[in-house]
């Protein structure tokens, strides 16, 4: 990875070719690498605009890397559909666990706390709102990609995996991991796809990638972005 110096900061960024995009965009994120998205450029090019957007990224690292709080607050950010989105917290003394709700562009969380929510309390409700949305959503987009693809599922389930975001059984049964929701609308596209491909093909040989590139043709950039977050197809 290429890195530019700033002062004591050094900048390391990859690049992400991404052609239907006009302009280049910087991305910073916790514990991920700087991302320059945008049309195609040679190195010497991106670093010129690393150099020219260095200050205000140094002061992002700075911002997204700070130590995590023990307490989520009016303000705090949660992931959701690919990406962060503002808390509002509201005392609600009268409930025994946390509730987990989204509406248009913010997360809103009753609390039995008050004003705040421990971290373990919110992750938990989160994982339920995950798992709510996840059979809403997954389940109409499976029904979508069935039609388009021609491939067919047993039925699916949402089920919480150790080390992996989705599995196909040997008879089918397509499972989901609830944090799936994370994932952007196209990765999520790309994640039920790849196991409609297994509904085939069980193992990653060249039919079932060669199925995959018939059904998704950019899959390779939506393979590494799922797999970035930590755990495999």
């Amino acid at each position: 990875m290429p890195i530019f110096q700033y002062g004591t900061t050094e900048i390391e960024w990859e690049f992400k070719l991404d052609s239907k995009l006009s302009h280049h965009y910087v991305t910073v994120e916790r514990g991920k690498k700087v991302l320059l998205r945008g049309p195609n450029i040679s190195v010497k090019e991106q670093q010129e605009l690393i150099r020219y957007r260095a200050r205000w990224i140094k002061l992002r690292l700075v911002e997204v890397n700070q130590p995590l709080k023990d307490e989520i607050v009016t303000g705090s950010r949660a992931p959701y559909r690919g990406r962060s989105f503002y808390c509002e917290v509201i005392p609600a003394p009268e409930l025994s666990i946390a509730e987990v709700s989204f509406n248009q562009s913010r997360f809103k969380i009753l609390s039995p706390e008050g004003h705040y929510v421990s971290r373990d309390i919110f992750k938990a409700a989160l994982e339920r709102f995950y798992k709510q949305k996840a059979q809403e959503k997954i389940g109409s987009r499976l029904r979508y990609w069935q039609k388009e693809t021609g491939l067919e599922a047993t039925t699916f389930r949402i089920k919480k995996f150790d080390a992996r975001w989705a599995n196909c059984t040997e008879n089918n049964v397509l499972e989901f991991h609830p944090r799936c929701m994370t994932f952007s609308n196209k990765a999520m596209d790309y994640v039920i796809i790849h196991e409609l491909c297994h509904t085939i093909e069980k193992s990653h040989n060249k039919l079932f990638w060669k199925l995959i590139t018939k059904f998704c043709p950019d899959w390779k950039e939506l393979h590494d972005e799922v797999e970035h977050l930590g755990m495999d197809l």
